[in-house]
């Protein structure tokens, strides 16, 4: 029996539940994997050049890999159910693992509808995520969906040394783009998961400090599992609860799809943004005026990278400060963001915005942030030119100066943030009438 296993986010031949499956249940497996111009084409709006990149790499690699055991990945361009149902001619199952986003289910619904109306055998594995759909209640409290699933069990990984790849052509092949400039690839997930065995991750939040585990892409692209990432750092609780909110933000957007275009919470789907352009520019370029928020998305226009502080930081002040539309700034995010997923994006955006599971309207001092997280100015040094001359004191004080070529703060946030206060109030009471 020959079959078909389409690659997606599980870049990788190690512990691959749906292709250690299809090896062990067929004779032959084709390794596939489909270019679908809906997510790597130009029409795309939420396409990162990073994460493409990242993604362009890490098949590289895997195509490495399975060079090495005689076979090589079946590239294909096109839409991909329609790539699948030209190849169902010749093969006589299809192997997928599952995806959650809505984009995602309605491609899959029409390649099980391909492979029913064939005659084809399909066959479905959860593999992202370290807990099942089935687990998820609909919960709106990650404490509480956090809660009910940490002590269920997580499946022990599975090395893969199968070797019944298939090896002659088939179908309309495409050539694999070469490997480009950037990360990707598993041998870098690997050195960073024992990496991240040494750093502090308690001090994650001090920006200047190296202790992330930056595995965060490779989680998205699966060129290490979840589970792999599980046990090789079960002692360190806290990146343990960081997979948990991964898998709660996966099954939030799952089961409550609507997320993707309005707040969970829908009492505040009436709030009148500003929506201003000349201080959305003034946010995309790193020119606010606030040292740390420029900082952040220098950083991110540069590498597709944000320490989490700072994306929570500058997600606040888009929202709260600028009073913008939080979709917005969602949405840029997904362009640039080397390790962008819809749901866990989604989520973080709503969850600052205090619309989705937090119902706290957070608030956060710009000034006292840096000076906290940032004490020697490191960072905002890193990213912003022209304040790399300047001492720490000065730049966590620079509303006070005119500093040559930075400019002043384009708004008052204290002020701002009470006008966001009132424009929260205003939609939750009309909602209420």
């Amino acid at each position: 029996m020959l079959c078909l296993f389409v690659f997606r986010r599980d870049l990788r031949l190690d512990d691959n539940t749906g292709l250690i499956k299809a090896l062990e249940e067929c004779k032959k497996v084709v390794p596939a994997f489909i270019l679908d111009p809906r997510q790597v084409g130009d029409e795309n709006q939420y396409k990162s050049e990073f994460a493409l990149n990242f993604m362009i790499n890490s098949l590289n690699e895997l195509n490495d890999e399975l060079r090495k055991r005689g076979s090589k990945l079946y590239v294909y361009y096109g839409i991909a159910e329609e790539v699948i149902k030209n190849l169902l001619k010749e093969i006589d199952a299809v192997y997928l693992n599952e995806d959650y986003t809505p984009f995602s289910k309605m491609r899959d619904e029409k390649i099980y509808k391909y492979c029913e109306e064939s005659g084809k055998n399909i066959k479905f594995f959860e593999d992202y995520l370290l807990a099942s759909k089935n687990d998820f209640m609909n919960y709106k409290s990650f404490t509480t969906f956090y809660n009910a699933v940490k002590n269920k069990r997580v499946k022990k990984p599975i090395h893969n040394n199968y070797t019944n790849y298939y090896k002659n052509s088939l179908g309309d092949e495409y050539e694999l783009p070469p490997s480009r400039e950037g990360r990707g690839g598993r041998k870098e997930a690997i050195k960073l998961i024992d990496r991240a065995k040494q750093i502090d991750y308690t001090r994650r939040d001090f920006v200047a400090e190296d202790n992330r585990t930056f595995l965060s892409p490779h989680l998205k692209f699966g060129t290490v599992s979840v589970r792999e990432v599980y046990y090789s750092l079960i002692d360190n609780q806290a990146i343990i609860r960081q997979l948990y909110w991964r898998d709660f933000y996966t099954l939030l957007a799952y089961y409550n799809n609507r997320v993707f275009h309005e707040p969970l919470r829908r009492e505040y789907n009436c709030i009148e943004w500003e929506n201003n352009e000349r201080l959305l520019q003034a946010w995309i370029d790193g020119k606010t005026g606030y040292p740390i928020i420029d900082a952040g998305m220098r950083q991110l226009s540069r590498t597709g990278d944000m320490p989490n502080r700072v994306r929570m930081l500058v997600a606040f002040f888009l929202v709260k400060v600028l009073l913008i539309d939080w979709r917005i700034g969602e949405k840029y995010f997904a362009s640039k963001l080397i390790d962008y997923d819809p749901s866990v994006n989604n989520g973080n955006w709503q969850w600052v915005a205090s619309v989705g599971t937090d119902y706290i309207f957070r608030v956060f001092d710009p000034w006292k942030q840096q000076t906290t997280y940032d004490p020697e100015a490191k960072y905002i040094k890193r990213w912003v030119d022209e304040l790399e001359s300047y001492d720490a004191e000065i730049i966590h004080n620079a509303y006070k100066y005119t500093l040559k070529n930075y400019p002043k703060p384009i708004v008052d946030w204290r002020i701002r943030v009470n006008l966001a206060k009132r424009l929260y109030e205003v939609c939750r009471k009309s909602k209420i009438k």
